[in-house]
């Protein structure tokens, strides 16, 4: 889950306006793919993409999103290839700013240069939580961090931002569909989840173990 911080203050979208070309795409487009030699940076200003990694088998893990004021492709401006693919999750509109003309918008706005640096030390810390919860961590409790991340307090519950399937949680936990399935069914059999609106709701603290 990425956060707040991690969306650009109005005064820099109004800023970095003039910059770049807008761009809009169509659910699951691919915006960028890992290993892509491109040195763009990509702005959200509608919808909502997918940062993940995947394996020659196909098989994926999401590492984070990106929604409206956010932005991805950053890593990028060392001129080396991209460390992980981009997809539209629904359709979106970005503005698209190419490496040169980023690295100028850097030198003009240092407030936007301590906004990267920041960024980046939480994508650090993020992706470090996010190794020590698979080296340490069985499926279960993978699971019980993912869902606290996406999910927002209401009342005594918690509610799903967003609409989540099985195969979206085994994704970002690195467990089987099958897995996820057995566990949700547990835990909805025990009270401890269900649905609203179409989105999962947590009725009450998960059990620390399963």
């Amino acid at each position: 889950m990425t956060s707040a911080s991690d969306r650009l203050p109005q005064s820099l979208l109004d800023a970095i306006a003039p910059h770049g070309v807008t761009r809009t795409f169509p659910a699951h487009a691919i915006l960028i793919n890992e290993g892509d030699t491109t040195d763009s940076l990509y702005i959200v200003l509608s919808g909502r993409v997918k940062v993940y990694a995947s394996s020659e088998d196909g098989r994926e893990v999401v590492l984070t999103e990106y929604g409206p004021g956010e932005y991805f492709g950053e890593l990028a401006i060392d001129g080396d290839k991209r460390s992980a693919s981009i997809k539209a999750l629904g359709p979106c509109t970005c503005r698209v700013v190419q490496g040169t003309e980023l690295r100028q918008f850097l030198v003009e706005q240092p407030d936007f240069a301590v906004h990267l640096t920041r960024k980046l030390i939480r994508m650090v810390r993020r992706l470090t939580d996010q190794v020590r919860s698979m080296a340490l961590q069985d499926v279960y409790g993978r699971m019980v961090r993912v869902l606290t991340e996406l999910s927002d307090p209401v009342g005594e519950e918690r509610l799903m931002r967003n609409k989540l399937t099985q195969q979206d949680i085994a994704d970002r936990v690195g467990a089987s569909r099958e897995m996820v399935n057995r566990i949700m069914k547990e835990l909805s059999a025990g009270g401890y989840i269900g649905q609203r609106d179409g989105r999962m709701v947590i009725l009450r603290k998960l059990p620390s173990a399963w």
